[in-house]
């Protein structure tokens, strides 16, 4: 199978492609990437030089980006993701995150491959008790996930009007190695081991479910092999914890690794005002990946928790050059004119 995955320069996006291309010796996998700020080559650097493996530079609204390209199926993951962002400004989320995938869903209707649409459980909103089906009304309260909500619609309109074979996935909170710095578990690691202030909205109670991003692959991947035309698939692992509590787990186990004081750890806990539209509570029912294509998650929490303290307690390279904005040169340095753009 040849696939394009696009976004995958990203956290979830390259762990993806290096599922992929591990689980499966004969598959060829294409990375289109835009390279916006949360796009990073040195993510793919054990990869880059395979024969199954390469990479285009290129925008997902740009039409004619993918002509000439041959390809079984694509895998979208590029968005725009960040919810800060989404509230400080929401145009460019409208753009990449609907009209790129419309672009990306009238390239699969010509092309007549097959399509996995990345989305994300906040387009569902918040609830109190119970938790999200895929039968449950998306009431998006951000404009981050309003714009996902809007592309899902998109999704499922082709199929139902032009017969394209699409699916959609909806995904809890992901965390894991080469997770952008400004989300929240990286955030807490990197100001902790420089001993910054760790910012925790409102009371800290908000709660998510945290997923292991190779279990997000893994879902994924059955989605791709066996997901149904026009369905949706909720993807979670029944993991609810409150972010003061990720916060408090991290910093324990960062004081053990690295020795330090853990009460001087705990200090740099700071409460700010709450975020505009935070959503209290995300809970998604996976039941139906599980029943219908066999999926499970692999990795419990305190594993793949301390899997990720880990890698970034050894990658301190990787995470100073984003810091340091050197990783945005990496394109250059190591590509030059040897890509198509």
């Amino acid at each position: 199978m040849r696939i394009v995955v696009t976004g995958g320069a990203g956290f979830i996006g390259s762990n993806f492609i290096r599922h992929i291309l591990s689980a499966y010796p004969d598959y060829h996998v294409m990375n289109l990437d835009k390279l916006t700020y949360a796009g990073n080559l040195e993510n793919l650097t054990d990869i880059e030089q395979s024969d199954r493996y390469s990479f285009l530079k290129g925008d997902i609204c740009d039409s004619a980006l993918l002509d000439g390209v041959e390809y079984d199926a694509i895998v979208h993951f590029a968005a725009e993701s960040h919810v800060d962002r989404s509230i400080l400004d929401a145009s460019p989320f409208l753009q990449t995150n609907i009209m790129g995938t419309y672009n990306l869903l009238e390239i699969t209707r010509k092309k007549g491959c097959s399509f996995v649409h990345v989305s994300t459980d906040e387009v569902y909103g918040s609830t109190d008790d119970g938790y999200f089906s895929e039968q449950s009304p998306l009431m998006p309260n951000s404009p981050y996930a309003a714009s996902k909500a809007s592309s899902d619609m998109l999704v499922r309109s082709y199929v139902e009007t032009h017969g394209i074979h699409a699916a959609i996935t909806r995904c809890s909170n992901n965390y894991g190695p080469y997770q952008f710095p400004e989300k929240l578990i990286p955030l807490v690691m990197l100001n902790a081991l420089e001993r910054k202030p760790i910012p925790v909205y409102g009371d800290g109670m908000n709660v998510r479910d945290w997923i292991y991003v190779e279990d997000h692959c893994s879902a994924v991947d059955a989605v791709l092999h066996k997901g149904k035309a026009g369905d949706v698939y909720n993807i979670g692992v029944r993991n609810e914890r409150p972010n003061i509590e990720i916060i408090r787990i991290i910093l324990s186990t960062l004081a053990e690794k690295t020795s330090s004081d853990r009460k001087e750890l705990f200090s740099l806990i700071s409460y700010v005002k709450d975020r505009e539209g935070h959503d209290r509570r995300y809970a998604i029912d996976p039941s139906k990946i599980e029943k219908d294509l066999g999926w499970r998650p692999e990795i419990d929490f305190e594993d793949g928790i301390a899997r990720t303290i880990q890698w970034y307690l050894e990658s301190r390279h990787w995470w100073e050059r984003i810091i340091s904005g050197d990783y945005l040169k990496y394109y250059d340095v190591q590509y030059g004119s040897r890509v198509k753009q």
